[in-house]
């Protein structure tokens, strides 16, 4: 049985776009209880890639926010916006 999924445990640098798309790339994922392996699926991503974007390790393309965001049912933009403390 897999762990289940835990939310970010910060914030992140608001100033640093790849910390708040990961921020909230998982933050929307746990919320909907997925692993990374099914929002890859979801994205047609692979799952190494949902893991590196969640590390802030890869410069995501606008055509992979869109995907990410289209599967986990928010706005494109909403992935960018640094959240509130």
């Amino acid at each position: 049985m897999s762990a289940k999924p835990t939310p970010p445990t910060q914030l992140p640098d608001a100033s640093n776009v790849r910390d708040v798309l990961a921020y909230w790339v998982r933050l929307k994922r746990v919320e909907k209880g997925w692993s990374q392996e099914r929002l890859a699926m979801e994205c047609e991503l692979d799952r190494t890639y949902v893991s590196a974007v969640e590390r802030s390790r890869w410069n995501v393309s606008l055509s992979n926010i869109e995907r990410l965001a289209l599967a986990l049912g928010v706005e494109p933009w909403s992935l960018l916006y640094p959240p509130r403390p």
